[in-house]
């Protein structure tokens, strides 16, 4: 289904449960879509916690651009998107995140969208080779709790225990987080689990 936004129409995917407890808003990254497996295995065990999930495609990706624009473009979309999804599920916790990309987008949004917390999926930390472009300060600034969970072979870095609630570094995992994709979704849902009761 497609919601409109100022930035023009996103393309979301839900994934609904009986019951929900709480609502997990997911985005993808910069060169991907809604269908990486680390986003995939999320879906699936936080449906298993009571969770609805909406993925959602963005309108950079949707329009077919390469790169998604400006953080201020981005962040419009995104924040009239959630206000409108919220209205689908009223009275339900918040919880937003993303890969990559997505992950910034979630942070640099929390507050504004009143979500609980973010769940950040490969929080590119730095251009690859770059680690003195950090935007460490966009996890520390999302204003709610963070779970970021990262490979320890990521290029883009992988961000500090201190600059969120929780970090869960995977051994073997790169960027993409596709090794063991269960390992993802079993973190996020136990961490949600645990901090949602």
């Amino acid at each position: 289904m497609q919601i409109m936004t100022p930035r023009g129409p996103a393309l979301v995917e839900v994934d609904a449960v009986a019951g929900p407890r709480f609502m997990l808003v997911l985005t993808h990254g910069a060169g991907g879509g809604v269908e990486s497996a680390d986003l995939l295995a999320v879906r699936d065990a936080v449906n298993g916690i009571g969770g609805v999930v909406v993925r959602v495609v963005q309108p950079f990706r949707l329009a077919g651009a390469r790169a998604p624009g400006s953080a201020a473009a981005q962040d419009e979309a995104w924040t009239a998107l959630v206000r409108d999804l919220r209205r689908w599920y009223p009275g339900l916790t918040l919880v937003q995140g993303g890969r990559s990309n997505g992950a910034r987008v979630a942070c640099r949004t929390a507050l504004a969208v009143g979500a609980e917390a973010v769940v950040a999926l490969a929080f590119p930390v730095h251009p690859p080779g770059r680690p003195e472009r950090s935007r460490a300060g966009e996890l520390r600034g999302a204003g709610v709790d963070v779970l970021a969970v990262s490979g320890d072979r990521d290029p883009f870095g992988v961000p500090e225990e201190a600059d969120t609630a929780r970090l869960v570094v995977l051994p073997g995992e790169n960027h993409d987080l596709d090794k063991k994709p269960a390992r993802v979704g079993e973190t996020v849902a136990d961490w949600l689990g645990r901090r949602l009761g």
